[in-house]
C-alpha cells in the first residue's frame, strides 16, 4: 500500500530534450566565457598573466563550488514539489536558498584578505603569477552575492522545468560577462582585473532581472510574500532537511573541486607552460560537461519530479533516456575536440610552447567526454532524488579513487598520469552513483 499519492506521468525524448537543449545551449557558454578570458589573456603574450588568471578563476570556482548546493537542493526540491503538485511551485524553496545565499555572499567579500592568503598557499602560485592572481581574485568576490542568488534562481527555473527562462538568464550572465571582458581588457586596458570586473557586472545584472521574473510568475512581489509567510519559512524539518543537503552537497563539492585543484596545483608545479597549456585543455574538458549537463539537469528534473509524483516507472525511464542521449552528446563532443581541438589551441594562445604542451594531451581531454558523461547524468539523477548521503559519500569514494591512481601514475607518466587519474574519478563517480541508485529505488518508490 503506497504511503503517499501518486501522479503518473510519461517521459518521452521530447521531454528530456525540451529540458537538455536550452540547457545546453546555456551551460555552453559558460566555459566559452572561460575560452573568451583565455584567449583575451593569452593574446596579451604573458604567460605570468595568464597563470594568475587561471589559479585565480580556479580558487573562484573552488569558493563558490561549495555553495552550489544551493542550485541542487533548490532544483531538487522544487521538481519535486512540482511532481506533488504544491500550490506554490516551491517558492518557498526558493526564498530560503537566495536569503541563505545573499548572506553568504556578503561574508565571502569581508573574508577577502584571508581567503587570499588561503588560496595562495593552497594553489601555489609562482612570485610572477602572484600579483594577477590576488588582483582577479580581489576583483571577483565582489559578485559573490549576486553568484549564490543565482543559484537559487537557476536552481528554482530548471526545477519547475523552465529550461528556457533558466538558459535566457545564463546566456544574460555570460553574454554580458563576455562582451564586458573584450572591452575592459582591450579598451580599458585593465588586464586580470577587467576579466573579473565583467563577471561582476554579469552576475549583478542576471540576479536582478531573475527577480524580477520570479515576482511576475507569481503576479508581483506582494503575492510572493503572500504564498510565503515567516512561518513556512522557518519550518523547522523543512530547514533540518535544507541543512541535511547543504552540508553533504558542500562535502560533495569540495571533492569535486579537491579534484581538480589537486590537478592544477600539481601542473603548477610543473612549470608556468605546463600550467597554461593544461588550462586550456581545461576549457575543452568544460565544454563537454556543460553539454552533458543539458542530460543532467533533465535527469535531474525528471527524476525528481518522479519522485514527488511517488511514481517509479517514470524516473527509470528518464535514468535510461538521459543516459542514451548522452552517449549520443558525448560522440560529438568527442569527435569535436579531437578533429578541431589543435586548431582552438592555436587561436587560445599565441605562446608557442603553450600550443605544443596542449597538443600533447589533447586525447585525453577528448576521451573525457566519454568517460565524464555517465557522471553528470547520474549528478542530475541523485540531486533530483536529493540523494544527498549518496552523493556525498559517492564523491568521497571517488575522490579517493582519483588521488591513490594520481599518486600513482604522475611518478610513472607525468601529467599524462593526471590526466588518467582524472578520467578514473569520473568513472568511480558513475560507477557508485548508478549502483547506489538501483539499490534505492525501493524506498524512493515504497509500494
Amino acid at each position: 500500500m503506497n504511503i503517499r499519492p501518486s501522479f503518473a506521468f510519461t517521459v518521452t525524448s521530447r521531454d528530456v530534450w525540451r529540458i537538455a537543449l536550452p540547457a545546453s545551449l546555456a551551460f555552453i557558454t559558460e566555459p566559452l566565457v572561460g575560452f573568451v578570458d583565455i584567449t583575451v589573456i593569452g593574446r596579451l603574450g604573458q604567460p605570468d598573466l595568464l597563470g594568475g588568471l587561471v589559479l585565480g578563476a580556479l580558487a573562484f570556482d573552488v569558493i563558490f563550488s561549495l555553495a552550489f548546493f544551493l542550485r541542487l537542493s533548490t532544483a531538487g526540491l522544487t521538481a519535486q514539489a512540482i511532481g506533488a503538485r504544491d500550490a506554490d511551485d516551491g517558492l518557498v524553496h526558493f526564498v530560503r536558498a537566495a536569503l541563505l545565499g545573499f548572506g553568504i555572499g556578503v561574508a565571502l567579500l569581508v573574508l577577502t584578505w584571508p581567503l587570499q592568503w588561503a588560496l595562495a598557499i593552497i594553489l601555489g602560485p609562482t612570485d610572477n603569477v602572484r600579483p594577477a592572481f590576488d588582483a582577479y581574485l580581489a576583483a571577483r568576490l565582489w559578485s559573490a552575492p549576486f553568484v549564490l542568488v543565482n543559484y537559487a534562481l537557476l536552481g528554482w527555473f530548471y526545477g519547475r522545468a523552465s529550461a528556457t527562462t533558466g538558459m535566457l538568464l545564463q546566456m544574460l550572465i555570460n553574454f554580458i560577462n563576455i562582451v564586458a571582458g573584450v572591452w575592459f581588457v582591450f579598451g580599458l586596458h585593465w588586464g586580470v582585473t577587467g576579466v573579473a570586473f565583467a563577471a561582476v557586472l554579469g552576475h549583478g545584472v542576471a540576479a536582478l532581472t531573475g527577480l524580477g521574473l520570479v515576482a511576475r510568475h507569481f503576479g508581483g512581489f506582494a503575492r510572493m510574500r503572500g504564498l510565503v509567510s515567516w512561518e513556512r519559512l522557518r519550518d523547522v524539518p523543512a530547514l533540518w532537511k535544507l541543512f541535511g543537503l547543504s552540508r553533504d552537497l558542500t562535502i560533495r563539492s569540495a571533492a569535486l573541486m579537491s579534484a581538480f585543484a589537486w590537478f592544477t596545483a600539481q601542473t603548477s608545479r610543473a612549470g608556468e607552460v605546463s600550467l597554461s597549456s593544461n588550462a586550456v585543455l581545461m576549457q575543452f574538458l568544460m565544454i563537454s560537461a556543460f553539454f552533458l549537463d543539458g542530460q543532467g539537469q533533465a535527469a535531474e528534473q525528471l527524476c525528481g519530479k518522479a519522485v514527488g509524483a511517488n511514481y517509479r516507472p517514470a524516473f527509470e525511464r528518464a535514468l535510461w533516456l538521459t543516459l542514451g542521449w548522452g552517449m549520443a552528446v558525448s560522440t560529438v563532443m568527442f569527435c569535436f575536440i579531437w578533429f578541431c581541438g589543435d586548431w582552438l589551441i592555436s587561436i587560445m594562445t599565441a605562446s608557442p610552447e603553450v600550443q605544443s604542451g596542449a597538443h600533447e594531451f589533447l586525447i585525453f581531454a577528448a576521451i573525457a567526454a566519454f568517460t565524464g558523461m555517465p557522471a553528470f547524468v547520474m549528478d542530475g539523477v541523485m540531486s533530483g532524488a536529493t540523494l544527498n548521503t549518496i552523493i556525498r559519500n559517492g564523491m568521497v569514494a571517488s575522490f579517493a579513487v582519483y588521488i591513490v591512481a594520481a599518486l600513482t601514475l604522475q611518478p610513472l607518466w607525468g601529467i599524462a598520469g593526471l590526466w588518467v587519474a582524472l578520467n578514473l574519478f569520473f568513472l568511480a563517480r558513475a560507477g557508485i552513483f548508478l549502483s547506489a541508485t538501483r539499490w534505492k529505488l525501493k524506498a524512493l518508490f515504497p509500494a
